[in-house]
């Protein structure tokens, strides 16, 4: 369990905010499985949230029950987000506003948002002050390690951002110019933990409770936060939180994968505003969900192949009754070997 003011985060994993991704529709499916601390919303620009337009208004939308949830916004005007912050807190009622600064699109660091930030550390103080003082509930704010390897400096830039009263820091170990690539390293993660005294999330690659273990055992961080891991799997929450606990692993059957998928499919499907939406969303997901079905590769292509949803969902039933059918010639095959 985490505390970050008197916000309970239990347990101390967290959905991190991903675009195109990460929409009330797949943060419902993370909450209805279980397991999760803490939902981020996509990062939204933040001077078009103030300004009140449709399309920031309905990513930053969250359900009644979604809590804690935390919206995220970025940009590099300090008032444009000190107002972004304050129509978080009394127009939404969120419980947390973080700042992104980790973001490593060229559309937004272009301008100087996400991780472009973290090479204009008097500006990205100049952000961080103006927002704590537009706001009473809880500011944090998400980083990178740094811009690239060799400028590290989220170790220093932590510290300026737990000086100017943000109370939690969520940092990735990949640098802005690694984009989604890169060589894991988790030294600087340790670097800020000892830099602050404010609670860290460490973030990257973490896909299992393995890798969450022992990403806690090499920082030291007192959460962690998931991003396309929950993607691939989204029973991975309370499969991190099962080892966490010394609990016995969460089985998933295929059943429930199949289910899952769907309902989540269906959701997609009465929210978008056109199928062709609807299928490209889908498709989006399949390439990181089939990764954890069996022969996943074999799912995936069909699945990015189908021209329209209902062929889609045609392609998902017959992929799991295949893999149902082995699945009992599999168990009757050992079943009759023993007899014999």
């Amino acid at each position: 369990m985490l505390r970050v003011r008197d916000i309970v985060l239990d347990p101390p994993l967290l959905l991190a905010p991903m675009e195109g991704v990460t929409d009330l529709s797949f943060r419902r499916l993370v909450r209805s499985i279980g397991g999760c601390g803490l939902t981020v919303t996509e990062f939204i620009p933040g001077q078009q949230l103030a300004d009140g337009h449709r399309k920031a208004l309905e990513m930053a939308r969250f359900d009644p029950g979604e809590r804690p949830v935390s919206v995220q916004v970025y940009g590099r005007d300090p008032h444009a987000l000190a107002d972004a912050a304050r129509f978080v807190q009394d127009d939404l009622g969120a419980d947390m506003v973080d700042l992104n600064m980790g973001c490593p699109s060229k559309k937004v660091c272009r301008n100087s948002g996400g991780s472009g930030l973290m090479r204009e550390p008097e500006v990205a103080r100049r952000i961080v002050a103006a927002m704590r003082a537009a706001v009473h509930i809880p500011l944090t704010v998400k980083m990178r390690a740094g811009w690239d390897p060799e400028h590290r400096n989220a170790p220093e830039l932590a510290k300026m951002c737990a000086e100017e009263g943000v109370e939690m820091v969520v940092v990735h170990w990949r640098t802005r110019t690694d984009l989604y690539g890169g060589v894991r390293e988790l030294h600087t993660i340790a670097a800020v933990k000892d830099a602050v005294s404010i609670p860290v999330i460490a973030n990257g690659d973490i896909v299992d409770a393995p890798s969450a273990l022992d990403t806690l055992a090499q920082t030291g961080c007192d959460g962690l936060m998931i991003g396309r891991g929950a993607i691939r799997d989204p029973w991975v929450f309370r499969k991190i939180e099962a080892a966490l606990h010394g609990d016995p692993t969460v089985q998933v059957d295929l059943r429930e994968r199949e289910r899952v998928l769907l309902s989540f499919y269906e959701t997609l499907r009465q929210r978008s505003g056109s199928e062709r939406h609807a299928l490209g969303r889908m498709k989006k997901i399949a390439r990181y969900f089939a990764d954890g079905v069996p022969q996943g590769a074999v799912l995936k292509q069909a699945l990015l192949h189908s021209q329209s949803v209902p062929e889609l969902f045609d392609r998902v039933q017959a992929h799991f009754e295949q893999l149902r059918v082995a699945s009992d010639a599999a168990m009757e095959g050992g079943e009759a070997a023993a007899l014999g």
